[in-house]
């Protein structure tokens, strides 16, 4: 049975396809391509409908437990296996299937400021075309209302950012040895030393890997009028008028997104003042996380600005 030694468990733009990256370079490790398979996220098929680009996302779900293991199948003789999907921290119940299924499985947890992960999140969907909202702080005002119509985890702004709750229900099921929690800020500004205390908490040679590429890094994208018709077309739902059945993701929607990310430039800055509008979303739930933990995350109450590298 070909089955993950160990997870990566969270959170969405914080670091974990670059840690991906990293970790599939250690001749001990073997994570396969699929990156965020989300096998855990549903008991069986994923929903067919739900916000903006849900719809593709969805059938991208490796769903199926044979096709889950086959993704496994590969890995050389001796060594760990490994996935990294970060929704998997933020949906209590995928934890619960997780512990039914992998009850010794060793966890990696990967967190960031929530207010600077919740602004490249809002950044990364606008780069795609398929968030329509300019305002990130209106944006994270509306998280109840697209909850409320289905939309999927990653527009949850706000949520995915209350990591007291997610955690006090993940180490309720599994040993706190099991879990490993780094931060985003770690990985970013000391990259060799994070990636040896992964290796050790895994048991594998450490100094093997030392290198964090940038991966997934959202690209600039301008307000201009010809970028809002195309997030217009982007937003579509897969599909282009009634008579045209092929997924625009395989005909359209790939030169469509290059156009709207033709431009260079930097990336949208989150604001002091946005910061602090955003800001007490979370100020209870970080108290929760030091009281959980025993660390300390009070820097993430200032409102200074931390620079991007990775995603």
């Amino acid at each position: 049975m070909a089955l993950p030694d160990f997870l990566v468990l969270g959170v969405p733009k914080a670091g974990t396809t670059a840690l991906h990256a990293a970790l599939s370079r250690h001749p001990g490790l073997f994570l396969p391509q699929v990156k965020e398979p989300k096998f855990f996220l549903s008991e069986g098929p994923p929903p067919a409908r739900g916000g903006p680009g849900d719809a593709q996302t969805y059938q991208e779900h490796v769903w199926r437990r044979r096709d889950y293991e086959a993704l496994f199948a590969p890995a050389p003789a001796g060594t760990l296996t490994g996935e990294a999907t970060p929704f998997y921290l933020y949906d209590l119940d995928a934890q619960n299937r997780i512990r039914r299924l992998l009850p010794k499985v060793r966890i990696i947890v990967l967190l960031r400021n929530p207010v600077d992960r919740a602004h490249s999140n809002w950044t990364h969907l606008w780069a795609a075309g398929l968030e329509s909202e300019r305002d990130f702080v209106r944006a994270c005002a509306l998280e109840e209302q697209r909850r409320d119509a289905g939309w999927a985890q990653f527009w949850h702004y706000v949520s995915l950012g209350r990591y007291g709750e997610q955690l006090a229900h993940l180490f309720g099921l599994f040993s706190r040895d099991q879990v490993l929690l780094l931060r985003y800020r770690d990985l970013r500004d000391s990259p060799a030393a994070t990636l040896d205390r992964v290796c050790e908490f895994l048991g594998v040679e450490t100094g093997l890997v030392g290198l964090v590429p940038s991966e997934n890094v959202t690209p600039f994208v301008a307000d201009t009028p010809v970028n809002t018709a195309l997030r217009a077309v982007l937003r579509t739902g897969g599909r282009v008028g009634h008579h045209f059945p092929v997924p625009v993701r395989r005909v359209v929607r790939d030169p469509l997104l290059s156009a709207l990310q033709r431009q260079k430039g930097g990336r949208p800055k989150l604001t002091p003042e946005q910061r602090r509008a955003v800001l007490p979303y979370f100020v209870d739930d970080i108290a929760r996380l030091e009281e959980l933990t025993g660390l300390v995350y009070r820097d993430w109450l200032t409102v200074g600005l931390e620079p991007e590298v990775i995603d």
